[in-house]
């Protein structure tokens, strides 16, 4: 284990401070080159990797040649990292397992193109659990990656990689996709904006395609809310919903009061911890500082989406461990999952009738989640159960039996966006008292991203999200 318990990048480079926004409106005005900003990232990864392990594909070369034609696109030229689950030409996929043997992708998927017709430029891939189960981006025999305000600390998860490199100031927004709260986790984890978008938002997954219910959205990890606004925008320009109301631009807040229900404890049973759940009241008494009416508001399900998720997460394990070829496209050696993905797969095997039910469950999921946005307009809550854990306390080297309750109690809250397709957000709210980052947690109608995206500009320029830069010396040690 590192010494470096607090580590970041920032420095006096091309990069310096700059979030994506700031970074893209330099290039075009010429301030700095696109090759500039890419040199200065592959410099901060390559400083900060040794501490974070958030790295798994490096594409340097590529990258440095990228940046010279880089000048279309709302970020054009801006250095990021695809996240080691999603297909780009000339990288393998990998998907966190060692289960998988890849091989280069001669395409992008069509949620990479989406992505880069932003115009960024792709440095290479980020680690992510296997298969993206877990939400730590822990491994049963490989080392972890960590989070960035303390290396002792999970980074999140499955998006752990990306939060991690933008957390630290290597990029300033990095790709991310959300199954269960994999945006929103590490954003809570890391400090960072994390937006899971409505399903149908943006262009299907891979994933998706193959589920019998979508779960699956894609997006980005940012340390800005603009950042997460113009991106939203770049994408929505790409290729409409026609389906859901258009977002635009978002570039402040509104003067709209809304009617905000509060959401504390979650239906899983056990209680959030105290720092957690002083996090989301704190930001309810903001709100309420705001003009916003704050209410408390029961939880928009019952106890069976707990067992209908639950069973549903041990489908896609089974599926992934007997048909992975299928599943990855990728050779595929079954006997080569971890402990997370073996018992999932093995619980399944002890109540397939189940899963019609479930699919059931999950789809009348939406329905009540609806009905709850009758008389409010957001949902506040908790991103998880409690506080950023400990290096090894989800590990899947800790065995199922005791990884699995804990993670169930701490995922408590993030699965319901994803059954029901509704748009959520994490927000960097709050602190542990070991300076960790707490995010708290923001859930809208359907295709209501814009409510969202308005109350976080409100929420940032009233309490500004902490910096990782901005920690005491004593306390951090900035990578040379």
């Amino acid at each position: 284990m590192t010494d470096r318990t607090h580590v970041h990048a920032y420095t006096d480079d091309a990069l310096g401070e700059h979030d994506a926004s700031s970074l893209a409106a330099a290039i075009a005005a010429g301030e700095i080159s696109a090759r500039e900003a890419t040199e200065a990232a592959i410099a901060r990864a390559e400083q900060v990797d040794a501490d974070l392990n958030a790295l798994v594909v490096r594409d340097y070369d590529r990258a440095l040649a990228a940046s010279e034609a880089a000048t279309t696109g709302a970020f054009a030229g801006v250095p990021t990292f695809i996240k080691d689950n999603t297909h780009v030409a000339g990288l393998p996929t990998a998907y966190g397992s060692q289960a998988v043997r890849p091989t280069p992708r001669k395409t992008n998927e069509p949620f990479a193109d989406q992505y880069l017709s932003t115009g960024m430029t792709v440095l290479g891939k980020t680690s992510l659990p296997e298969f993206g189960f877990n939400a730590t981006t822990e491994f049963e025999t490989l080392p972890p990656t960590r989070n960035p305000w303390n290396t002792g600390y999970s980074s999140g998860a499955s998006s752990g990689g990306s939060a991690a490199l933008v957390a630290a100031g290597v990029v300033p927004i990095a790709h991310a996709n959300d199954g269960g709260g994999s945006i929103r986790i590490p954003a809570a984890a890391c400090g960072l904006v994390g937006l899971k978008m409505t399903r149908g938002r943006e262009v299907q997954s891979l994933q998706g395609h193959q589920m019998p219910v979508d779960i699956v959205s894609n997006g980005a990890l940012t340390r800005t809310v603009r950042d997460t606004a113009a991106f939203v925008a770049a994408i929505e320009k790409y290729r409409p919903a026609k389906q859901l109301p258009p977002i635009g631009r978002v570039e402040g807040p509104s003067d709209r009061r809304l009617r905000i229900g509060l959401v504390t404890n979650s239906i899983v049973g056990d209680p959030t911890d105290t720092e957690t759940r002083t996090a989301v009241v704190q930001t309810a008494e903001l709100l309420t500082s705001l003009g916003h009416h704050v209410t408390e508001l029961e939880v928009p399900t019952d106890q069976a989406f707990v067992r209908d998720f639950l069973h549903y997460w041990t489908l896609m394990a089974f599926s992934t461990k007997y048909f992975g070829r299928q599943v990855t496209g990728e050779r595929f050696d079954k006997t080569r999952v971890d402990a997370l993905t073996a018992g999932l797969a093995r619980d399944f095997l002890r109540k397939p009738w189940l899963t019609p039910v479930s699919i059931r469950g999950l789809k009348r999921s939406e329905k009540q989640y609806r009905a709850a946005f009758d008389d409010v307009d957001v949902a506040l809550s908790p991103v998880l159960g409690h506080t950023t854990p400990e290096l090894g306390f989800l590990s899947p080297a800790a065995g199922f039996d005791v990884m699995f309750p804990r993670l169930v109690n701490y995922v408590s809250f993030t699965p319901l966006n994803n059954a029901a397709g509704s748009p959520a957000m994490s927000l960097p709210m709050g602190r542990t008292g070991t300076g960790l980052p707490i995010g708290v947690h923001f859930s809208a109608a359907h295709g209501d991203e814009r409510t969202l995206l308005e109350l976080a500009f409100e929420l940032e320029s009233a309490k500004p999200f902490a910096r990782i830069q901005d920690q005491e010396p004593s306390t951090a040690n900035q990578v040379p």
